[in-house]
């Protein structure tokens, strides 16, 4: 639709529905938006898998969303529905399948473009050290699917949205509707149910689809592709750690001294690698089977069995809980015959699997330290965080924020809370621990590992043609017969996730030190925030059209073991000039404010533009 033709229909409605209710005419007023906002679909492609409408994004600025995004996709299937959001042209996010309960349906489809959105924000925030800004994918699965769901019936969905999404983002397409006229890359990763095969299947599709970049299209590829997984190599782990090893560090704590809570089991990524690299005392574990918790603390060798056989906590050996430990399996159908289960302490859990889900709330926590790693988002928020407090009944998540509890650490059931789960405690909700002396460092911090390790796949990817990528990234599917330039790229990356968490932890730590006034949470956000406004600036600036100093951050950027296999010279031909100019936006942004912090002003940038571009 043109203006005009948009401005004669809204026109020609106003007259025609004046005797009409106001919800009728906001309902035709909504359609006309939409219209006016679709400038790209497959809408009149004959043969196609889901329908996909490419939305400009300004609409939302009527609306309450603290930022415009970049591109919005809207997707409908013969089953699903579902969006994709980006806040920068060059993004990267994860696509998250969500299969609901019958009852819980009409909610999440009423909240899907909120969730959509407000996880593709927290992913902009997160990938602070990486070209890519933030991006999300959800798909929604129609009521009609349940209960006869297989896994056949998901991948069919998932490749019918790739495919929809391939459409209205590789060039030159017949029946394609497009007024805007520009290229567009899209990365995708996996995320909640499109793990697994999922993720090769939809780069092996866009291949046959003619997508130039296909070895980069999707991350969380096995290593027959040339993906890196992040729980094979705990890449996401890694930035956790280096923020619980830097709290403990910091505040002069043994971490084998140290009891722990943990949510999200020993069956998956998060929870595996971080039972394996820690040596704290778990006394609890909540996953998906249910709640197993010992408060003499749970057998160490069989918590290690279990992640390295990745297996959830039902698989735990009751035989070696002490006597006031117990395991309760989450089970709905048990929970329909009112029988209750008896723990040792004479309590009866009527509703096993509400108890597993708010155990994290419950009086049987008292721990040192927790590390969400899995668990749904909004877990923790103001009207229940009240409830991770001891000796105050009548305290509020409102009194808390506003500073009105006295709360002791002995009052505190965490003391140190490190988010590995991405959105597990609202804002406000972090902000109301803080208050009460909790030491807290947020997801955007702890959890951009696994970002990074697929920022770098994804840079590979991009790097390398394909016939020296099959020879240097791709070994057999099991991740053995891997070729030694992948496993000494694969060290590298490691490294560099562990030392940029670092570097932002000691930033964070350093300025809340400087203003302890100041809640830790509300340091990451300015942070981030700070980052990402600084590398808009950068990214729109003229200074691309200065090649000798694109190629100098380019070198500086580019892990030493992918220049011993291209140079740097033949990258800048290769990779898409609008990624390059993603990587130098981001590595001169991210190294300004870590180096010069938070409140650095016009002249320090200046400083620091004219010493790179010294050397450069």
């Amino acid at each position: 639709p043109t203006p005009d033709s948009c401005a004669s229909l809204q026109a020609l409605l106003a007259s025609q529905l004046t005797q009409t209710s106001p919800l009728t005419r906001s309902i035709f007023a909504t359609f006309i938006t939409f219209n006016r906002s679709v400038i790209k679909t497959n809408f009149f492609k004959v043969n196609k898998a889901a329908v996909a409408y490419r939305l400009d994004p300004s609409f939302l600025k009527e609306m309450d969303y603290p930022r415009v995004p970049y591109g919005i996709f809207f997707l409908v299937g013969p089953q699903f529905i579902g969006f994709h959001i980006r806040f920068t042209d060059i993004a990267r996010g994860g696509v998250r399948m969500i299969i609901s309960r019958s009852h819980q349906y009409d909610k999440n489809r009423q909240t899907l473009f909120g969730e959509n959105y407000n996880l593709a924000y927290a992913q902009l925030l997160k990938n602070k050290d990486i070209p890519e800004g933030g991006s999300k994918g959800t798909i929604l699965v129609s009521t009609r699917t349940l209960g006869r769901l297989d896994d056949n019936d998901k991948l069919r969905m998932f490749r019918q949205y790739v495919d929809a999404l391939l459409d209205v983002t590789i060039p030159n397409q017949s029946s394609i509707v497009d007024t805007l006229k520009q290229p567009e890359i899209i990365f995708l990763g996996p995320d909640e149910n499109t793990a697994g095969h999922y993720p090769a299947i939809a780069a092996l599709h866009s291949k046959g689809r003619g997508h130039s970049w296909w070895k980069s299209f999707t991350t969380g590829k096995d290593p027959s592709l040339g993906g890196i997984p992040h729980d094979t190599y705990g890449m996401t782990t890694n930035s956790v750690r280096a923020c619980v090893e830097g709290v403990y560090e910091k505040l002069g704590l043994d971490q084998t001294t140290l009891t722990k809570f943990q949510t999200g089991g020993p069956d998956g990524d998060l929870g595996s690698n971080e039972i394996l690299c820690g040596k704290e005392k778990y006394t609890s574990i909540v996953d998906g089977a249910g709640v197993i918790f010992d408060p003499s603390g749970l057998n160490r060798e069989e918590l290690l069995r279990l992640a390295k056989e990745r297996k959830t906590v039902d698989h735990f050996d009751v035989k070696k809980l002490s006597a006031k430990g117990f395991f309760i399996a989450a089970d709905k159908n048990r929970d329909l015959t009112g029988e209750p289960v008896v723990l040792p302490d004479g309590s009866k859990i009527y509703k096993t699997v509400e108890f597993r889900n708010n155990f994290h709330l419950s009086d049987y926590i008292n721990t040192d330290v927790f590390v969400p790693c899995g668990g749904r988002p909004r877990s923790i928020v103001l009207s229940n965080v009240h409830k991770l407090l001891r000796n105050h009944p009548t305290a509020t998540g409102e009194m808390m924020l506003r500073g009105l509890v006295d709360a002791k650490p002995h009052d505190l059931k965490y003391k140190i809370i490190v988010e590995g789960a991405n959105l597990f405690i609202s804002h406000d909700a972090r902000l109301a621990l803080e208050k009460c002396g909790v030491t807290l460092i947020k997801d955007a911090t702890a959890n951009k590992g696994g970002v990074t390790s697929s920022s770098l796949e994804v840079f590979t990817g991009l790097a390398l043609n394909d016939e020296e990528h099959k020879k240097l990234m791709c070994g057999n599917a099991d991740g053995t017969n891997l070729p030694e330039f992948y496993q000494r790229l694969v060290k590298e990356i490691s490294s560099i996730i562990y030392n940029n968490a670092r570097r932002e932890f000691e930033l964070i730590w350093r300025i809340a030190q400087e203003h302890p006034d100041i809640p830790k949470a509300i340091i990451t956000d300015r942070l981030s925030r700070k980052i990402v406004e600084i590398r808009g600036f950068i990214y729109e600036s003229s200074m691309f059209e200065d090649k000798k100093f694109v190629r100098y951050v380019l070198d500086a950027y580019a892990p030493k073991t992918l220049k011993e296999a291209v140079s740097v010279d033949e990258m800048m031909k290769r990779v898409p000039e609008n990624y390059q100019r993603a990587i130098c936006s981001i590595w001169l942004a991210s190294n300004y404010v870590y180096t010069k912090g938070i409140d650095s002003n016009e002249f320090d940038f200046y400083e620091f533009m004219r010493t790179h571009r010294a050397n450069a």
